[in-house]
């Protein structure tokens, strides 16, 4: 079993490993890529900024907690997609017939697909995300293991949702428009404050819609840790790994290859 393991490590890292050799053989493509993501990401922050100068308080929630839910919810996309490029991807690919070439090999079928790919734009929010951090965040060693633990959780949640949403592909067909809607709006209630959301659209971001475990970090882990949200959070993201690895392998039952020969790109 430790053999096994050790195996499926060095697979993933080589797959990372090649994925950014790839990425640097276009250096200007790849910085302009993340520079242009960069700065989309601070455009929203500039119009953050201007409302906060005229509404100090936004139901209890300050400029700077705004700041950390960009910093939690940027950082956690990023890393998710840099490193599981593929996981926004899984509904073309099951609509193409392209799952074939990792049908035969002799890897676990789903971290081989996510591990396949490295997203440019992802490297930008990452870099966002950090940045913001480091010039708004609390930069003591328990507030940055605070960041630390509240960037994975942001970015397995964004991983395991979009797993589970593009797997949708197996059981209704063509799912890439529904997906990509799901991504949109899952990626724009992370970034808004969980408190302006009362009755049942907060219900919503804590359940059909997930965004609300990200979005009150700032509040729930930086700011002022909540024993019954960390608690709340880990178990929901056990949950929604456990439901997005279940609905991806029972949907591979029901995949009809599309005849394609080809390898691996």
């Amino acid at each position: 079993m430790l053999t096994a393991a050790k195996r499926k490590y060095g697979f993933v890292l080589t797959a990372w490993k090649l994925n950014l050799a790839g990425a640097m053989e276009f250096r200007m493509s790849f910085f302009l890529t993340a520079g242009m993501m960069m700065l989309n990401n601070t455009v929203f922050l500039f119009f953050w900024a201007m409302y906060f100068q005229r509404f100090p308080l936004v139901n209890n929630w300050s400029a700077a907690d705004v700041m950390m839910v960009w910093a939690v919810s940027t950082i956690g996309f990023g890393w998710s997609n840099i490193l599981f490029g593929n996981s926004m991807r899984i509904a073309f690919l099951v609509a193409h017939g392209d799952l074939d070439a990792y049908l035969a090999q002799p890897k676990p079928v789903l971290l081989n697909l996510l591990v396949n790919r490295m997203s440019l734009t992802a490297v930008g929010d990452f870099l966002f995300g950090a940045i913001i951090y480091l010039c708004f965040g609390d930069l003591s060693v328990s507030g940055i293991l605070k960041y630390l633990a509240a960037s994975v959780i942001s970015g397995l949640v964004f991983l395991f949702f979009h797993v589970l949403t593009q797997s949708l592909a197996f059981y209704i067909g063509n799912a890439e428009g529904i997906g990509y809607q799901f991504f949109i709006s899952f990626v724009t209630f992370s970034t808004y404050p969980t408190d302006i959301f009362k009755g049942w659209g907060r219900l919503l971001l804590f359940t059909v819609l997930p965004a609300g475990f990200i979005s009150y970090m700032p509040i729930g882990l930086l700011r002022d840790p909540d024993p019954l949200f960390i608690g709340g959070t880990l178990a929901a993201t056990a949950l929604l790994g456990t439901a997005a690895i279940f609905v991806f392998y029972q949907g591979l039952v029901r995949y009809s290859s599309g005849n394609r020969m080809g390898m691996r790109s």
